[in-house]
């Protein structure tokens, strides 16, 4: 498929870019190269190659979820250096 001025005008428009007349040649030049190197990629023969998602293999290297038991309200304000009503006492940052 050969990308035409208008067709680089109209993607523009759609990207909300403004392309300079004086480089609305090179773009179109550029988006046929780009189209070109994908029309060689098209013509590979990929038969028996499995798709994969990544080019590397992968593996899961995260550990297990697993639920625990978390802190004690009790024990979470055993070390803070002051409490009001259950929760930490901060200083005020908002006027």
């Amino acid at each position: 498929m050969k990308v035409t001025t208008k067709d680089v005008e109209y993607i523009a428009q759609l990207s909300r870019l403004t392309i300079p007349e004086g480089e609305m040649e090179k773009f179109t030049e550029q988006f046929n190269q780009i189209l070109n190197y994908a029309d060689i990629l098209n013509k590979l023969d990929t038969t028996g190659i499995e798709p994969t998602a990544n080019v590397l293999p992968l593996s899961n290297v995260l550990r297990e979820d697993v639920a625990i038991e978390g802190v004690s309200q009790e024990v979470a304000l055993a070390n803070a250096p002051e409490a009001f009503e259950g929760g930490f006492k901060v200083p005020r940052v908002i006027e």
